[in-house]
């Protein structure tokens, strides 16, 4: 059985636990948390369960030394980190959705060890956990692979916006008026629509749509990969709101366009790179050609001062430490 057991609910949460595993010595495997993410990886060894809803027989069943998830929907449903220790690693790190308290105020309660992906979820923690819990700082694994990674120089273009059912991003405000910008263009745009987007929810009639009109634009592709690391390795400039994918890309330097334009009221997106309501050719090209502007760049250095993530290319490693030091 094994050693280390990682509980992932959703495919494309799977990268989290792939950057961390290649870096853990001891035996590890994985259970689904739902029906849909059977399967969902090649690197991990699944084991294969009855029914993947009955997550605290499962678990118990196996009888792993640690548990690791990188969710914090549901937890209420379960009881095994009572028994066994849970160990809280995220996937992704959203900036301006209110991943911080939402993730201190339903999880952190239950866990061995909180992996906050830089300083600033780490106060969150550190001021919600229970004294025995570990906060550690690791950075954000699946980012990894972009660090030092050079610009393709190809005129890519990545729009890649949070989901739309949970975030209320800009993505049912912005993916058409992204799709038109770009019609008729030298770039190529990689349209990638946030997994849940593709799937369910208010946000797949946008996706319905939008790959209608995809099909009619021979320089705009449809992002299928579960994951986007290597979307984000060849795309020169990154287009999107506070979605996570903004930290992992930040690893690359490569330049950044937040579209404002979200339904949430009480949230803001959190301007790090170049914001518009309203996207434009002329801000993609100028982006391109010319870099951030001074301005815009002192802006990503004071927001990278604050995030506080290490982008060492070894948050793997961290996390890894982190995870057999729990099953120790």
């Amino acid at each position: 059985m094994a050693t280390i057991l990682y509980a992932i609910e959703r495919p494309f949460m799977r990268k989290t636990f792939e950057a961390i595993d290649r870096h853990v010595d001891d035996e590890s495997a994985y259970i689904p948390v739902r029906a849909d993410a059977r399967g969902c990886s090649d690197r991990i060894d699944e084991i294969e369960v009855d029914d993947p809803g009955s997550v605290d027989e499962n678990v118990r069943t196996i009888d792993p030394d640690v548990v690791v998830y990188n969710h914090r929907f549901g937890l209420e449903r379960f009881t095994f980190y009572e028994e066994y220790p849970l160990v809280h690693v995220r996937h992704g790190a959203s900036i301006g959705r209110g991943e911080r308290s939402v993730t201190a105020t339903t999880i952190l309660a239950h866990v061995s060890a909180a992996l906050a992906p830089g300083e600033r979820w780490a106060r969150a923690y550190r001021e919600a956990a229970p004294p025995d819990a570990r906060v550690s700082v690791v950075g954000i694994p699946e980012a990894d692979v972009l660090v030092d990674s050079p610009p393709p120089r190809e005129r890519r273009v990545l729009y890649a916006p949070t989901n739309y059912m949970v975030g209320q991003g800009a993505y049912a405000n912005t993916a058409r008026s992204v799709l038109e910008c770009f019609a008729d263009t030298e770039y190529e745009l990689c349209f990638r629509p946030h997994p849940t987007d593709r799937r369910e929810g208010p946000g797949l009639a946008v996706t319905q749509a939008c790959r209608d009109r995809i099909a009619e634009l021979p320089n705009v592709v449809f992002d299928t990969a579960a994951t986007p690391a290597e979307s984000m390795h060849r795309s020169d400039v990154l287009i999107s709101d506070y979605s996570g994918s903004i930290t992992e890309w930040l690893h690359t330097g490569r330049p950044l366009i937040q579209l404002t334009d979200i339904d949430a009221l009480d949230r803001e997106v959190p301007q790090i790179g170049a914001t518009t309501d309203t996207l434009e050719i002329e801000l993609v090209d100028d982006l391109y050609h010319d870099g951030e502007p001074e301005a815009v760049a002192r802006r990503r250095e004071a927001w990278l001062a604050d995030l506080g993530i290490p982008m060492d290319g070894r948050a793997g490693e961290r996390a890894a430490e982190e995870v057999m030091r729990c099953a120790a």
